[in-house]
């Protein structure tokens, strides 16, 4: 994972080579008045109306709507990563009380460490391990090979090639491998295109304006040629949290990036309150500052009519204030990201940055509290049907 100019993630043995270069009172109306205390006997420091008011307050929040949820789990529970080492979704469920409806792995087109390139093909095998668990597998495909030079410069893999067709018998082949398993499952090609550390980024690799979208036509086409509709296609830029000082996000709008309606099932928020740590320290940021600014222009501007998820988020930060931020994140995603049907937390060790839930007792805790709601689903889709898939009901 490499976020701003800094997060590397793995396929299996052969795919640790993929970097992945990632990695903001009076009472009611018809309420009755309390009553005073007998005099002579003290009331409590919060008084009746006060407490009145705090319980309706609370009664007031929405339930959580019906959300997929789950992680992207790195090596640091058991030695290994799922969909290769299912007891690591087990050890997370434990943590969690709960479990996950999502689980998330990654691949690259080709590893190019030797020559010549080996292409990888459909994940048969990782997809029918998450689906016999119970998940949704949700897969992330990135255009590029590895390894990755830390220029980014991967001149066979330049988005151009992919909209030109350089590559349409693999992707045909990839998308046949996809048809022939059958079942539906998400699929988030090129994420976090509105960065600068990933090679299918417009702006590095000698990519130009345009490209993005040109290459994700094309690709998705071919899908749809073969009749691979079991993929969910999600459509993910990464989450510039709004600056302190009311500064616009870096990289571009988030429009010049859209595909169209025609060819996204679903969009997608990646970000991270990378707080004070060795690798990319960054200003304390809450869930609304990440998320916020992105979030409205995608609901509201974008693609209003689509559903989203967050893809890759988690925080940073000492025990309580991660705590306070995950419980924070929950009521926010209870109460102003009602449109957020997916929540995918990054369950990994990032070059020493401490993004899993399990880095303290008050952080397992918070989020173990706030996935107990209802309203996050656990793992009961094994004979899930039907594509695009739905947000759950």
């Amino acid at each position: 994972m490499r976020r701003p100019r800094a997060k590397s993630t793995s396929l299996v043995a052969l795919v640790a080579s993929l970097v992945v270069l990632l990695v903001c009172g009076a009472a009611p109306a018809g309420a009755a008045e309390p009553h005073a205390a007998p005099k002579g006997e003290k009331q409590g420091k919060a008084g009746p109306k006060k407490a009145q008011k705090k319980a309706q307050k609370k009664k007031r929040l929405p339930k959580q709507r019906p959300t997929y949820w789950g992680a992207w789990i790195g090596t640091q529970l058991t030695g290994g990563q799922p969909p290769w080492d299912m007891s690591s979704v087990g050890r997370f469920s434990e943590l969690t009380a709960k479990t996950p409806s999502l689980l998330e792995f990654a691949a690259p087109f080709a590893d190019c460490s030797t020559s010549p390139c080996s292409f990888y093909r459909f994940p048969r095998y990782e997809m029918e391990t998450i689906r016999h668990f119970g998940a949704i597998p949700f897969f992330s495909w990135g255009s590029q090979s590895t390894p990755v030079p830390t220029d980014l410069n991967l001149p066979d893999f330049q988005l151009i090639d992919i909209a030109s067709g350089a590559y349409d018998s693999y992707i045909q082949e990839f998308a046949e491998g996809a048809r022939a398993w059958g079942h539906p499952f998400f699929l988030r090609f090129n994420w976090e295109m509105n960065s600068d550390w990933f090679p299918w980024a417009e702006g590095a690799n000698g990519n130009g304006p345009g490209h993005y979208i040109l290459a994700w036509q094309r690709v998705r086409d071919i899908f749809k040629a073969v009749g691979a509709t079991n993929a969910t296609w999600v459509w993910c830029p990464y989450a510039h949290a709004k600056q302190r000082g009311g500064s616009k996000q870096k990289h571009g709008s988030l429009a010049q990036y859209y595909p169209g309606d025609a060819y996204v099932d679903w969009t997608c928020l990646d970000g991270f309150n990378w707080a004070k740590n060795g690798v990319n320290p960054q200003p304390w940021r809450s869930f609304d500052e990440i998320f916020g600014p992105s979030y409205r222009t995608i609901t509201e501007k974008v693609a209003p009519g689509k559903p989203m998820l967050l893809a890759e988020m988690a925080s940073g930060g000492g025990a309580r204030a991660k705590a306070k931020w995950i419980e924070d994140m929950f009521l926010q995603l209870r109460t102003k990201y009602r449109r957020i049907r997916g929540l995918i937390w990054f369950e990994q060790i990032d070059r020493g940055v401490q993004w899993p839930i399990e880095s303290s007792p008050a952080a397992t805790k918070a989020f173990r509290r706030g996935i107990r709601q209802p309203g996050f689903k656990i793992n009961q889709y094994p004979s899930l049907t039907g594509s695009p898939i739905a947000p759950p009901r």
